[in-house]
């Protein structure tokens, strides 16, 4: 067995400027959440040069690859959308200009979250080259929406291209640490109604805004109260958008919405969130609901997901977790570290949703995401396809 780590190793270092090219390359096609053709057709086209077994973009737009044919099925998964770069003068380089500099891949994307898909690739090509013949289905996963709707891919390639794995590695970035879960996330309006008056004698409304900002006033204070767990952290929300409405600035507003962002730690669930909120508007003209996200994907393909994505945890005793630990073992000599990440990923669908064992590894550092200045080491591209590919061959045994 120890011939096959090393194995392994050789060809994650021998192919480094493979995929450091190939990351290059998806980082110079700009990807927003909806816009993800260009680049899933050259993602596409990556997969087949690296000797998939097959390679096809489903109605969503999602990029599944495949190796091997058998009864246990593996996905590695990473997302192909990217936001936007921001302000350009907060960039000391081309945001989508993919440079490779000083053992760097630079540009948006980078670490979150093309360095794992470009590292997964590499991956597919070292399964193909070590001649993997395990009883495994390995999925290779490029999928689209994550930054908008994380895990809406997910449920159409379980209900719809019918792939259920029995392991999902999420590949966004830890640092090379294993991360087992995350804090879940909903979103809420409140719509508050008043009535209507000249500004000029206000005392005959009802002043919807006033309304608002007494529930924004509570909502802080909720926030301070909500529970917290060791491992994935504190609840939170907060009010992110206030909105009136009014016949005219002259005029009291009739209408207010406030938006929150709320996230949720273990045993927080949606009704536990919306009952708090409906607690603090009891007896005012108002109510609280989870807006619909409704994406249209670049395929034409229309869908709708209720904007709550709840939060998951993979015990550290569960045979997924095992295994990435003694892989990781195997492959450096060292022990990992464990973690959980501060944002969002698709294993709010897979685990959180399906139950499905999940786990993160990936390349890059997490402060990186959406910030200015993206990049991540070649380095550990390196480390992230070596790990993928040993987790393949591990998980046939």
């Amino acid at each position: 067995m120890d011939d096959i780590w090393k194995k392994i190793n050789e060809l994650s270092v021998k192919y480094s400027d493979y995929t450091a090219a190939c990351l290059s390359q998806l980082v110079k096609i700009k990807s927003l959440s909806g816009r993800e053709e260009e680049v899933q057709v050259t993602l596409r086209r990556q997969m087949e040069d690296a000797g998939f077994d097959e390679v096809r973009i489903d109605a969503m737009g999602n990029v599944i690859g495949k190796i091997g044919s058998g009864e246990k099925i593996l996905a590695i998964d990473g997302h192909i959308d990217t936001v936007d770069s921001g302000a350009i003068k907060n960039w000391s380089f081309e945001p989508f200009g993919g440079e490779i500099r000083e053992g760097f891949v630079l540009g948006r994307g980078a670490a979150d979250q093309k360095g794992g898909v470009a590292a997964f690739v590499t991956a597919g090509r070292i399964l193909r080259d070590i001649g993997f013949d395990k009883d495994v289905t390995v999925y290779f996963t490029a999928t689209v929406f994550e930054e908008d709707c994380e895990g809406l891919c997910w449920r159409y390639i379980i209900e719809e291209d019918g792939i259920r794995p029995d392991t999902v590695i999420i590949t966004e970035p830890t640092g090379l640490n294993i991360y087992l879960g995350q804090r879940g996330r909903m979103e809420m309006q409140v719509h508050f109604h008043g009535r209507s008056s000249h500004g000029s004698d206000p005392g005959r409304g009802e002043n919807s805004a006033y309304m608002a900002s007494r529930t924004a006033i509570e909502i802080e204070r909720l926030n301070g109260r909500l529970s917290e767990d060791a491992f994935l952290g504190k609840g939170s929300v907060t009010v992110t958008e206030i909105i009136t409405r009014s016949p005219s600035l002259c005029a009291v507003p009739d209408y207010a919405r406030i938006h929150l962002d709320r996230r949720l730690t273990a045993g927080e669930t949606s009704e536990k969130a919306l009952h708090e909120v409906k607690e603090i508007i009891k007896g005012i003209n108002a109510e609280v609901n989870i807006p619909l996200f409704n994406a249209r994907a670049y395929t034409g393909l229309e869908s709708t997901h209720p904007q709550y994505y709840p939060a998951w945890r993979t015990d550290e005793k569960d045979d997924a977790v095992i295994r990435a630990i003694k892989v990781f073992r195997c492959l450096t000599g060292k022990e990992p570290s464990t973690g959980r990440w501060l944002f969002s990923t698709n294993g709010v669908m897979t685990s959180g949703i399906y139950g499905i064992p999940t786990f993160g590894f990936g390349p890059g550092d997490e402060s990186m995401a959406h910030a200015p200045d993206e990049k991540v080491r070649i380095s550990d591209l390196v480390a992230a396809s070596a790990f993928y590919a040993a987790y393949a061959f591990k998980f046939g045994e």
